[in-house]
């Protein structure tokens, strides 16, 4: 249980999270203008992002079927009736002076996500308790605002209103997490549900997700303390760093003899520390009310219909049946479902390799997710490359895996073959022909390395034959280390056997 020691005892953290995650669609939440990450300043805006006069927004049905899908996905209730509100405040890169959103009537009402937490200490992760559930109190749909360049003119900001209009979802969770390490994982569980569903590309480095990150502390079992929200941390490591010295700071503050106020923080990477960037707004200071250029949003059952049955199987749903019925640890299904494009590239290579083999899937997907895990995923890190842009197709795998399995090559060649296959591309049976790494069945080869080796070692052979069995392993060691590593292990072991009586 994560506690702050301060000097006057324990003292517990409370967290919540407003996430805000922008919507995978082609054209922005009220305009036809793109949305595509990384053009040129202001060349993606339309006459209604500039806010010029008489333009009227229209919604984007794509954006809406996606926040829905989101809400269907943490089994959250969906609200047929919603609305939009201005939310008035003036800021130089929100050219209405009033952003869109939805205050009163949000589009999607309660869910929740389900976290598996790992602390020190903590059971393994098949023991329920490790299992919390955070609620989600909302999901509203809003438009961004633009953004402020500070380092192009020595004394000017530019405004930049490509992102203004982006459509947002912002989902809110209950104040029900209780450490850092809830937060980092409530924050991965949501970005990997994000995935699945494609309705948000989850890259926090680029901006399309980004975190609001609200503490308080209080004792153990007290009422609830004033929160600071510290406002657009974009990755997992910096939530969990802001909550850890916002934490502190008021636990030190309070103890000190002073009083937490209710403001926006921001936090600074570098330093690793929160500061103080403005008294916190209520919502009665935006004067929110309803938008009088939209209509209400309201749901059929047959676009309801539609949302439900374009889901994927979503993370859960997917390492249970990794358990269930292709028999992987929780472990190794917990691997390779935290990341939607893990998943598939798994998927993709135990197909590959069932139909190489003509065998069922569930017998090949231990092996499989044995060896992505324990060498390709290292063998990918050591290059500095990811799946996405690994030189190895799932299908090339397959065929590496095959070789494996006919005994063409042993394990120690197949790593060989690996780090070549990812250098050039090349396939596993191009490689190992062309530089004649077919591992040596042939029993007459192997029996007169085996002979050579025990002769050369008859000392050690007597302390085998008196008892000492451990030096076994060394005369098949040695066997191989005069055959290059292509004799076959098992014929190796089976001829030492035999030549020792």
């Amino acid at each position: 249980m994560y506690r702050i020691q301060g000097a006057t005892g324990e003292w517990e953290v409370v967290i919540g999270l407003e996430v805000h995650a922008q919507v995978v669609s082609n054209s922005k939440l009220f305009s036809g203008a793109a949305t595509a990450f990384g053009a040129e300043p202001n060349a993606q805006v339309s006459l209604v992002d500039a806010a010029m006069p008489g333009m009227l927004p229209v919604p984007n049905r794509e954006c809406i079927r996606q926040a829905v899908r989101t809400g269907m996905a943490i089994d959250a209730s969906i609200n047929k009736w919603s609305r939009f509100d201005r939310k008035n405040y003036f800021y130089a890169d929100l050219p209405q002076g009033y952003q869109i959103s939805q205050l009163y009537h949000p589009l999607v009402g309660e869910g929740h996500l389900d976290i598996l937490v790992e602390e020190k200490g903590a059971p393994d992760d098949k023991n329920p308790d490790q299992v919390k559930r955070i609620g989600i109190e909302r999901i509203h749909v809003e438009q961004d605002a633009g953004k402020l360049m500070h380092d192009q003119h020595p004394t000017m900001s530019y405004v930049d209103l490509n992102r203004s209009g982006v459509a947002l979802m912002e989902i809110v969770s209950r104040p029900d997490m209780r450490s850092p390490a809830e937060a980092g994982a409530y924050v991965r569980k949501l970005r990997a549900i994000l995935r699945y569903v494609g309705s948000c590309d989850g890259n926090m480095e680029e901006g399309s997700m980004r975190a609001d990150v609200n503490v308080s502390v209080r004792k153990p079992g007290d009422e609830f303390g004033t929160r600071t929200e510290t406002k657009n941390v974009n990755s997992v490591r910096f939530v969990m760093a802001a909550i850890e010295h916002e934490a502190r700071r008021q636990v030190d503050l309070i103890e000190d003899g002073g009083t937490v106020v209710q403001e926006t923080r921001l936090f600074d990477p570098d330093s690793g520390t929160t500061r103080s960037m403005r008294s916190k707004e209520d919502a009665h200071d935006y004067r929110y009310f309803p938008d009088p250029d939209l209509l209400p949003l309201v749901l059929d059952d047959a676009f309801l219909d539609d949302c439900r049955a374009s889901l994927p199987e979503l993370p859960d749903a997917k390492r249970a049946r990794y358990e269930g019925a292709l028999g992987l640890s929780a472990y190794a299904a917990g691997v390779l479902t935290a990341e939607v494009e893990t998943a598939r590239w798994f998927e993709a290579l135990v197909a590959a390799a069932a139909a190489k083999a003509g065998k069922d899937e569930a017998e090949l997907a231990r092996q499989a997710s044995n060896w992505l895990i324990s060498e390709f995923f290292g063998a990918l890190n050591k290059l500095g490359k990811t799946l996405a842009t690994s030189p190895v197709s799932p299908d090339q795998a397959a065929g590496l895996l095959a070789l494996i399995a006919d005994g063409t090559i042993s394990g120690s060649i197949a790593k060989q073959v690996l780090e070549k296959m990812l250098e050039s591309g090349d396939s596993a049976n191009t490689i190992v022909e062309r530089e004649g790494l077919k591992q040596e069945s042939d029993t007459g080869a192997i029996d007169a390395a085996v002979a050579k080796v025990l002769a050369d070692n008859a000392d050690k052979v007597e302390q085998y034959r008196a008892g000492k069995e451990a030096l076994f392993g060394f005369f098949v060691g040695q066997t191989m280390k005069a055959m290059q590593g292509k004799a076959n292990p098992q014929v190796v072991n089976q001829a030492v056997r035999a030549q020792l009586g």
